[in-house]
């Protein structure tokens, strides 16, 4: 929306501005509305954010998936509505506080075992290209943008965007919270083909959880004078832990914790 105020465009190609929830069918449209016109050189993307990837336009997503139609979608994850007043999208990490997930209660903040993992049901949909990337690794994010350009097919690429209203720190910090996000293993860079993961980014310098989480406000409730005040964060940490052994970012050089 920012992109296109009326009258006005920054795109210097042909764009439509479609709803939230339709905009993978609208897509789908566009890319079936080339082959038929016999220009299959004309390649469709599709932009959203989390909560019309993940919410709003999940079931036309997976339509799209479903049907292996040659769209690139990719979401801009910033873990929730940030553009209508902060509220809990299904990419909202657990105890992180949002304008409906508020940091009151015995559990403050978004509760455990709710949400989706949007890069692993793309991949269970066996779709050809699946990747993950971070504003924090341009080059990795470009990489895996011209490698998806290279597949016809339906590809997903899912890209963690720190949101510095929403998560509560300066925007001067917004790369490097989004690094500690992958150096902590929180959020793992990899790609998939077909279901299968073939690649991931290995973790440099492994850092624990708290660095993290200490550095935005929206977790501020977790902690007391720098300690965790009860065993969420632990379960952070093994959630992080577990996408570390799940997708291999710590090579046999890297030393644990």
């Amino acid at each position: 929306m920012f992109t296109t105020p009326y009258p006005e465009t920054s795109w210097q190609i042909p764009w439509l501005h479609s709803l939230f929830g339709n905009a993978a069918a609208v897509a789908t449209g566009v890319a079936a509305a080339m082959r038929r016109k016999g220009k299959p050189e004309i390649r469709v993307v599709c932009q959203g954010g989390d909560g019309g990837t993940t919410d709003i336009g999940f079931g036309c997503l997976s339509g799209m998936f479903e049907r292996n139609d040659d769209v690139l979608y990719i979401c801009y994850d910033n873990q929730a509505y940030m553009n209508t007043g902060i509220q809990r999208s299904s990419a909202t990490p657990p105890a992180a506080r949002t304008a409906t997930t508020q940091a009151v209660g015995a559990e403050p903040g978004n509760v455990f075992g709710t949400g989706k993992n949007l890069p692993l049901i793309a991949m269970a949909h066996n779709i050809p290209y699946v990747a993950t990337a971070g504003v924090a690794d341009l080059r990795d994010l470009e990489a895996k943008v011209t490698r998806a350009m290279s597949i016809h097919g339906a590809r997903y690429i899912h890209v963690l965007v720190p949101c510095p209203l929403g998560w509560g720190m300066p925007s001067h910090d917004t790369v490097r919270v989004g690094r500690l996000a992958v150096e902590s293993g929180f959020f793992p860079l990899f790609e998939a083909e077909h279901g299968v993961v073939t690649a991931s980014t290995p973790i440099r310098h492994r850092l624990p959880i708290d660095d993290y989480l200490l550095a935005q406000r929206r977790f501020a409730h977790l902690y007391h004078d720098g300690k965790p005040v009860d065993g969420r964060v632990a379960r952070l940490q093994a959630m992080a832990d577990e996408n570390i052994r799940r997708f291999n970012l710590l090579r046999a050089e890297e030393t644990e914790l």
